[in-house]
C-alpha cells in the first residue's frame, strides 16, 4: 500500500472513530441529561422554537456543560474530518479523465462542513442563553443550518455512493473480460 493510500485510510479511520465516540458516548450522554430528548445535532429535519426551549429546559446544567465542552470539541474535529473523507474518497473514485469535474464533485463535501460549524456556533449560543433567553431568529438559524448540513452531507454521500457503484461495475466488467 502506498503512503497516500495509508494516509487516506488513516483519515477514514479517525473520522469513523470520532463519529463512533459521538454516536455511542457523547450524544447518548447528552440525550440522557435531557430526559431522553434528541440533541440538536441529531435533528436533520430541524426543530421549532418550542422544541428548542423544551430541550434546553430539560437539559441539566451538567449536560449543558458537557454539550458545550466535550461534544463541541469532538464536533470541531468531525466536520472537517468528514469533509476530508468524503472529498478525498470522491477524488479517488472519480476517473481522472473527468478533469475539473472530479474536483467540483469533491467540493460538494465543503458546504456540509460549513453548515455543521454554523450549527455548532448557534447551538453554543443557545446553550449559553438557555430556554428563556433564546430568540426565535437564533433557533430558526440553528434549525436551518441543521437541515442544510443534512442535505449537503447527503448530496456528497450520494455522489460517493454513485461513484462507488460505477467503480464496482467497472471492476466486475474487467474481471469478466479476463475470464
Amino acid at each position: 500500500m502506498k503512503g497516500k493510500d495509508r494516509l487516506f485510510w488513516l483519515v477514514v479511520t479517525v473520522t469513523l472513530a470520532v463519529y463512533c465516540v459521538m454516536i455511542f458516548w457523547s450524544i447518548p450522554k447528552i440525550s440522557a441529561q435531557a430526559g431522553g430528548l434528541t440533541v440538536f445535532d441529531m435533528r436533520p429535519g430541524g426543530y421549532s422554537l418550542d422544541e428548542a426551549k423544551a430541550f434546553l429546559a430539560a437539559l441539566s446544567p451538567e449536560g449543558a456543560a458537557f454539550y458545550a465542552n466535550v461534544q463541541h470539541k469532538l464536533d470541531t474535529a468531525y466536520p472537517a474530518l468528514l469533509a476530508l473523507t468524503l472529498g478525498w474518497a470522491i477524488l479517488r473514485l472519480a476517473p481522472a479523465s473527468w478533469g475539473l469535474w472530479r474536483w467540483l464533485l469533491a467540493a460538494t463535501a465543503l458546504p456540509g462542513m460549513a453548515f455543521d460549524y454554523l450549527e455548532n456556533l448557534d447551538v453554543s449560543a443557545m446553550l449559553k442563553l438557555g430556554p428563556n433567553g433564546i430568540a426565535p431568529q437564533l433557533v430558526e438559524a440553528a434549525s436551518q443550518n441543521s437541515q442544510l448540513k443534512a442535505v449537503s452531507t447527503s448530496i456528497s454521500a450520494a455522489i460517493l455512493l454513485v461513484l462507488l457503484g460505477i467503480w464496482i461495475i467497472r471492476l466486475l466488467r474487467n474481471r469478466t473480460r479476463r475470464l
